[in-house]
């Protein structure tokens, strides 16, 4: 009886840690594709009033990236 309850103790533990290993890997994406965006936006920007052209593919492509994070994990 008492290996039972180890077992499901053990169990319901181990549930546990997978509920909470995937809340915080949505966490992590969400604050990795913030700062994704946090730089890509003022990048674009600068771009756009000094440079246009091939140099608009950086901040573009962080964006994409961080949209694709996001896209991904949802």
């Amino acid at each position: 009886m008492l290996e039972i309850l180890v077992t499901l103790l053990s169990l319901w533990l181990f549930i546990g840690c997978i509920k909470l290993t995937f809340k915080l890997a949505w966490g992590t994406t969400k604050i990795i594709a913030s700062v994704l965006l946090a730089l890509a936006v003022p990048l674009l920007i600068l771009c756009l009033i000094f440079a246009g052209g091939v140099v608009i593919l950086l901040p573009a492509l962080l964006i994409a990236g961080a949209f694709a994070l996001l896209k991904k994990c949802a």
